[in-house]
């Protein structure tokens, strides 16, 4: 299914808002997920808007498995800050950005940095940008094999 670019932007929008709020509420099961993930806001105002939106799923239906080794990655490029020290907004971006970089090959590396650096200016605060934007890019250029 091919997205135009702002459907992929706002589905990459609403999988943020999901993964920050797995900060808040459990989903221990894919059916915990499926709730989480339907009551989810999908609109800029917070409304609920009705349909599917397959690629924020296929975004948080994969991340969610691969938490621990996406922290595990996030630690090893954010030197001098452990993982419990990151502000939450930072850490959903950073996760959901991480796991596009590293199991969803068709888009290229600086489209999936690009676009945590703009969920880091919507959400973040001034120093967020920069701070995922490093951390990106130094994930994405150990990934040789990526188109940058």
């Amino acid at each position: 299914m091919s997205l135009d670019k702002s459907s992929r932007r706002g589905s990459r929008r609403r999988a943020f808002q999901i993964l920050y709020s797995l900060g808040f509420a459990e989903a221990s099961d894919e059916a915990g997920l499926s709730r989480l993930f339907a009551q989810s806001p999908h609109g800029d105002s917070g409304e609920i808007i009705g349909g599917a939106d397959p690629f924020a799923w296929e975004l948080v239906r994969g991340a969610v498995p691969h938490l621990a080794a996406l922290d595990a990655t996030i630690a090893e490029y954010s030197r001098n800050w452990r993982v419990g020290r990151i502000g939450r907004v930072e850490l959903a971006i950073l996760r959901l950005a991480l796991f596009e970089l590293t199991h969803c090959p068709k888009t290229p590396a600086r489209v999936v940095i690009n676009e945590a650096v703009e969920l880091a200016k919507r959400y973040g605060d001034e120093n967020s940008k920069n701070f995922i934007n490093g951390i990106l890019d130094a994930a994405a250029r150990s990934q040789p094999s990526r188109e940058k």
